[in-house]
Formats: structure tokens, sequence, C-alpha cells
């Protein structure tokens, strides 16, 4: 158990790290021989796709400051692809991964998509990495049309209620503030009974998107908000929280990331508000814990969502570790298991001649399970990341502090009662 809470914890460090040309790449051509007096036109495959194999590749920053997480998350895909082509491939097909340094720069990072697409001519991005590099390539990915599959941030930039053209191409997994927003709204109502919601959400695209997914349900739900905006990093959060205080919420969301929850959470228990908390999962670690739980001790307590429920995933860490055996605990390469695991499904679905078009059909056709967590359902253009998390809160564990179960992967229709 110790184990579990301890890569659970680390799993939520991983959302924290959290091209030029013509844009338009021609198909491979792969050539047949028809007869003459009967010509026929043939579908032509996507690029990289070959009669023994199929390109795919990512930049991720393998060197410099962030190469102890994409290194890992890198060799995570690697070893998943192993296991696929050591059974045969998919449809007679190995995949082949390539990938490019681009050491966490943006800069860097538009350059080597365009060798990715232009020159490598690759089929699909396969764990598209880090939040500056996302930010600044998600337009060209979209305008090459290739696609994209787990992107290793939750940036509200990858979120649509209905993909269509341009947009059809990304599919996200890992929890998309904006939908987190939303859960966070579906547990206050379905778990805790709350109609009146207060939200404390700093000023960064973190806080604002999960403000933006709260406001969202809430509206559905017709239950009332009331926010307060806060600076990022604020040392002093004493208005804010005086406000939601004299506002007389059911319950509170602190939609904010890992520099600022505890300078409200302590500021809650400083002004004695006795209303119980729900936070991201990016701020479920043994950091966050340790800094609150003397605050809020018989004051209030304060949840975290989680994505993945690794206590019931004990046969798919087997085959992780197997395959994976220098990384068997590491998160950052479970999540890059994660990401093969999502390309390769949708792959496995496609029938006849493989083109972008097919794959992306393939991929909303049917929802996905997470092979450490829920499923995820892209169809009709759905772009959330992950719609089911799990609940804990700050308690003891193997008495230290740190985060303790409290209920498993749901999604907001099970939550609600739907």
């Amino acid at each position: 158990m110790k184990k579990i809470v301890s890569i659970l914890a680390s799993l939520a460090i991983v959302a924290s790290f959290a091209a030029c040309g013509s844009k338009t790449p021609a198909p491979a051509e792969t050539p047949s021989e028809t007869p003459a007096e009967t010509p026929v036109e043939t579908e032509k495959p996507a690029q990289g796709v070959y009669d023994d194999k199929i390109v795919v590749g990512n930049s991720a920053a393998t060197s410099g400051n962030y190469a102890p997480v994409g290194v890992p998350f890198n060799a995570g895909i690697e070893a998943y692809f192993k296991m696929i082509n050591e059974a045969g491939g998919v449809n007679g097909r190995k995949i082949e991964f390539v990938h490019q340094d681009d050491e966490f720069d943006p800069v860097k990072g538009k350059a080597m998509l365009n060798t990715l697409v232009e020159d490598e001519k690759i089929f699909a991005l396969v764990g598209h990495f880090g939040t500056p590099v996302v930010g600044a390539t998600i337009e060209d990915v979209k305008d090459y049309g290739i696609p994209a599959v787990y992107f290793a941030t939750g940036i509200g930039q990858l979120y649509n209620d209905k993909a269509t053209g341009r947009d059809r191409g990304i599919f996200p997994v890992q929890p998309i503030y904006k939908t987190e927003g939303q859960i966070m709204v579906a547990r206050a109502v379905g778990d805790f009974k709350a109609k009146k919601i207060g939200v404390i959400y700093t000023n960064d695209d973190a806080g604002k998107d999960l403000f933006s997914g709260a406001q969202a349900k809430a509206k559905e739900l017709n239950v009332e908000l009331v926010a307060e905006q806060v600076t990022a990093g604020a040392t002093d959060v004493s208005s804010a929280v005086t406000t939601i205080k004299n506002a007389n919420v059911d319950f509170i969301i602190g939609a904010a990331i890992q520099a600022t929850i505890p300078t409200i959470v302590k500021e809650l228990a400083a002004q004695n508000v006795n209303k119980d908390v729900i936070t991201t999962y990016v701020n479920v670690s043994p950091v966050i814990s340790q800094a609150v739980i003397n605050e809020i001790n018989g004051k209030f307590d304060v949840y975290g969502l989680g994505w993945v429920d690794l206590a019931t995933s004990a046969d798919a860490l087997a085959e992780f570790a197997k395959w994976a055996p220098d990384y068997a605990t590491n998160v950052y390469a479970m999540t890059g298991w994660i990401a093969g695991h999502f390309f390769t499904e949708g792959l496995k679905r496609v029938e006849g001649t493989v083109t972008w078009e097919k794959y992306m059909d393939a991929l909303e056709s049917a929802p996905i399970k997470n092979p450490f967590g829920g499923v995820i359902d892209y169809k009709d253009g759905k772009r959330a990341g992950t719609q089911e998390m799990n609940l804990s809160k700050v308690g003891l564990v193997n008495n230290a502090a740190g985060w303790v179960p409290v209920d498993g992967l749901k999604s907001m229709d099970v939550l609600l009662g739907k």
C-alpha cells in the first residue's frame, strides 16, 4: 500500500512540468499494379504507413532540466510498442517510434515538429510533450491534419466539446483542467450535496481553466457559484477567503496548483472556515499534505482528484514492469505506456487502408480503457481528456502525512446519478 500511495503521489507531479513549412504533407504512395484494361481507383495510405511498418514519433525533453521526465516517458512508449511488435505488430505492421529532443524549448519544438512531419513522414504524434511546446505547436499540428494522441499537459487549448475539421485530430488523454473543474462540481453536488459552491482560483491558465470548467457545470446544474480570484503564488489571500466565508457556501473548490493551494487552505483554517475543500490532482502529493495537515485538523477536510487507480491495476502494472523493468515504479514511464496503449488501440480498429480519416474514425468508434484507470470516449468529437476521476483526502498514511483513498474512479454522470 505504501508503494502504491507513493506512486500515486508522484504521478501528480507529471502535470506540473506539464513549424514551419507547407503544413500539407502529401500522403505516401504505395505502388500497385492494376491491369491496364480495368483501371481501379485505389485508396492511398497516409504518410508513414508501409506494408510492414507504421512510423510514429514525438519530440520531448530527453536532455536538459526536464530529461528526468522526458527520458522515462519515452521509455514507456517504446516499451509498449516493443510488446506489440514482439507479438507481431498490428495487422502485420510493426510500430516504429522516432524521437526528437526539443529540450522543453518551444522554438526547438516547432522545428522538431516540422522535421517529424515533413522529413520523417510520421503517421501520428504519440505523446506530444510539455506545456510550452504543446502550446507553441498545437495550431501547427492542426494545420498539418496529423493525428496526435496523448499530450503530456492539461492546457485548455486541448479541450473541445465537438471537434470537427482541423480540430478533430487532437486526442488528449491526461486530465484537462476544464474537464477537471466540471468533475469538481459534480463531486461537490453528488458527494457533498452542495447547492452553493465557493471557488478560489488563481489568475494563471490552470486556475482560470479549472474555474471555467466549474462555471460551465454549475450553470448546467443550476448551482450557485461564488468566485474569488487571487494571484498565482500569492502569500496573502485573506480578502478572497473572507468573501467566501461570508457567502456561507456549502463547499469550496481550490482551483490553484502547488505554489498557491497551501496558502489558500491555511488561510481558510486561520479564519475558522469549516467547509470541505476539493482541489486538482496536480496537488495530490506529499508536499501539499505535509504543508496543511496540521492546520486543517478538526476543522475541515481537503480532498483531491486522481486519474489512475493503481490499487486495482495489479495485472496492468505487472505487464508494464515486465516490458519496462528499469522503470517499473517510474510514474513518467507509466504515462508513456498509457500513451502507447491509446495509440495502438485506435490502430487495431482500422480496417483496410490506413488513412488519417479512418484512424480518427476508429478512435471515435468506441471508448478506450486506460490500463491504469477509467475509460475515455472520443465519440462525436469529444476531446475532454480523462473523464473519470477518483477521490482521496489529506490524512495519515503509514503514520505520515499523505492522501487517503476515499472513492474510486467515477464519471460525472455516475456521480450525479444519471
